[in-house]
Order: C-alpha cells, then structure tokens, then sequence
C-alpha cells in the first residue's frame, strides 16, 4: 500500500482523469492494510470497468452507491 502523501498525489491524477464522467459521485482516500488507497464511488457499474485497479501504484477500489442527494 501507499504512503498518505503518494496515495494523495495519485489520486489528484485520477480525479483529472475522471472529471466530467457523470457516474462518478466521489473520489477519496482510506486506510488499507500498510497504507491507503484510492476509493472511486460510482452510481452506475457499467463505468467501473473503466476506472483503472491502480494508479501510479497506488490500488484504487471501486464501490457503487447509486445517486446521491440532498435530503431536505
């Protein structure tokens, strides 16, 4: 796994690479065991397989969670 500073520079690199896909409703980080790793929340799955598994060596994991909104 991925060091915090290396895990954030990648995922700075796939947040560029995603920008403008509607399906993606997030990108963070979180703990993985010996590091961090990248997390992609989708609202659909037929974009998942587009999301690369590991960018500048650092995993990225894909989680759908449909639509999100505000509740009022």
């Amino acid at each position: 796994m991925s060091e915090l500073s290396h895990a954030r520079a990648a995922k700075e690199d796939l947040v560029s690479r995603l920008r403008g896909c509607p399906d993606v409703v997030g990108v963070g980080l979180r703990r993985s065991a010996g590091g961090y790793c990248i997390q992609v929340n989708l609202c659909d799955e037929t974009v998942a397989e587009e999301v690369p598994h590991v960018v500048d060596g650092v995993e990225v994991r894909v989680t759908v969670v449909g639509r999100i909104s505000a509740e009022g």
